[in-house]
């Protein structure tokens, strides 16, 4: 079979010239693979938070916005192009406050409620269970829905998973075909609660295990749906927590959290999302690495008892958290997408396809006009944002083989201990022999000379396309949405198994080699 190998690097930026650059190696051992990369680690997650809901997924069918049912047309077909593999829902904090009959049945008669975790805004819940997972179908994407430990009873949940998954004679069964849907969907995922530490109910470790015992003996599996129950797990860097629950819980769960953002603290300014110099955007990058050693704990930790690794790590929340952008609604987490963030998404998973073994899904917070989001909505407007693009050349990840690489590079010391490589890498192959390689040049200033191994890899042309911009603070504006877009990308050489990429500095490539 003719070899193939799509490069998609993490090129952000080519404002440098190339004549000033530096040199890093890689080598790729295509014939070491062992494990898979989940498509699951590409996850997203979608909160009632600002306007990720109402107004970024979900407008209506009585909206003059085009839509399909009641789902916003430019943001489905854009979620759609991305292959989304599973959507995180309602929460977040939220979730611990989402009472879910509130959110089904006829839309003129659903009650009202107060979001009191995210401004306090009024919502009207015509987007509940069915809109929700309708969305997740029509996407062809796994839906990991969020249930309510903090303020909700036992009763509630178990009759949620039996309204959503009973294809029986049962009360909420009957109820579901009373509003409109005969067939029972198929659920996997269900997070019993969130962040049980915090917004979900303040909880100590010992107190949540034994409540998560309870709560997960009453999510039943009904007609063939078997429920993967996932135990509200740790914030970053409380080993305590997952060792407790590892403890206390184990197989009981099939899965455990773990939340983790970039952000420079929780209290105070967290920084602008647009405007930063080199020194914050290092740090961030620092800050963002520090994933690595975060999971290495914490899986370290879950092996002391689990040596069998069949309770799976899902870091169902992760990426950049700034300060919400000038003159939009306090709560609301509106914030803008700039190189930095696809630089934060690019590390990331780069990081996250080393750990599969354990770590089975990651989710990005949040899909639409929350945090780092993918899409940003303003009325009939829709851009893209760089981290979007980030998924996209990276997509090609989703269920394929990682590669073991070794990479040589410069490394730079930034502020608060950290230690950053100007180069980041990943390969994998697909299940046709397919090998993509993904390449970061870090580097600000500098452009990067890439030689890379391929030992028997056999490779004589290449087609490629790069992300561009001329700052790191550059991003997509509904006034000028296509600042940062591929375009075609040719500096590359090969010859005889050895091939030669020339990134630009804060630059991302993507080549296939054929």
């Amino acid at each position: 079979m003719k070899a193939k190998l799509l490069v998609s690097t993490a090129f952000l930026a080519a404002s440098v010239s190339l004549s000033a650059q530096k040199s890093a190696t890689i080598t790729v051992h295509a014939d070491q693979g062992k494990e898979i990369i989940p498509k699951e680690i590409y996850g997203q997650f979608a909160e009632h938070l600002g306007s990720c809901i109402y107004g970024g997924l979900w407008v209506g069918e009585k909206s003059d916005i085009p839509n399909i049912k009641g789902y916003r047309t430019d943001v489905f077909n854009a979620l759609k192009d991305l292959a989304v593999p599973v959507l995180r829902w309602p929460g977040g904090c939220f979730a611990d406050e989402y009472h879910w009959m509130d959110g089904i049945g006829p839309k003129e008669n659903r009650p009202k409620m107060v979001n009191n975790n995210w401004g306090g805004t009024i919502e009207d819940n015509s987007f509940g269970t069915h809109e929700f997972l309708n969305l997740c179908e029509m996407l062809g994407c796994e839906p990991y829905v969020s249930g309510n430990v903090g303020s909700g009873t036992v009763e509630e949940l178990a009759k949620w998973v039996e309204y959503m998954t009973s294809d029986g004679d049962s009360p909420m069964a009957n109820l579901r075909r009373k509003n409109g849907r005969d067939k029972a969907w198929k659920l996997k995922y269900l997070g019993v609660g969130n962040e049980s530490w915090g917004c979900g109910g303040s909880m100590r470790p010992e107190y949540y295990a034994d409540l998560y015992r309870r709560y997960s003996t009453y999510c039943r599996n009904y007609d063939g749906n078997r429920l993967f129950k996932i135990a509200s797990g740790a914030s970053d860097y409380d080993y305590n927590w997952t060792d407790v629950l590892m403890n206390r819980v184990g197989h009981r769960m099939q899965g455990l959290s773990l939340h983790y953002y970039t952000v420079t603290g929780w209290s105070g300014s967290k920084g602008a999302a647009t405007q930063f110099n080199k020194d914050d955007y290092y740090w961030t990058m620092g800050k963002c690495l520090e994933v690595e050693d975060v999971l290495k704990k914490h899986c370290a930790i879950m092996d002391k008892y689990d040596k069998d690794k069949k309770i799976a790590l899902l870091l169902d929340e992760w990426g950049t958290w700034w300060d919400e952008e000038p003159g939009t609604i306090k709560g609301h987490l509106y914030q803008q997408n700039t190189l930095r963030d696809a630089f934060v998404a690019s590390l990331s998973l780069d990081v996250f396809h080393k750990y599969t073994d354990r770590l089975k899904m990651a989710n990005i917070a949040q899909i639409v006009n929350v945090l780092q989001s993918m899409i940003l909505t303003k009325d009939k407007e829709m851009v893209l944002t760089p981290t979007y693009y980030v998924f996209k050349m990276y997509k090609v990840h989703q269920d394929a083989t990682y590669l073991p690489i070794e990479l040589t590079c410069e490394k730079m010391s930034v502020r608060d201990n950290r230690t950053v490589p100007m180069v980041s890498a990943t390969a994998s192959k697909n299940k046709d022999g397919v090998i993509h390689l993904s390449l970061s040049n870090v580097d600000a200033d500098e452009a990067q000379e890439i030689t890379i191994n391929l030992g028997d890899t056999k490779a004589k042309k290449t087609v490629g396309e790069i992300l561009t911009s001329a700052k790191l603070t550059d991003y997509n504006s509904f006034e000028n949405p296509n600042i940062v877009k591929p375009a075609p990308f040719k500096e590359v050489k090969i010859n005889k198994g050895t091939m030669k990429v020339k990134l630009p500095a804060k630059s991302i490539v993507t080549l296939e080699l054929q």
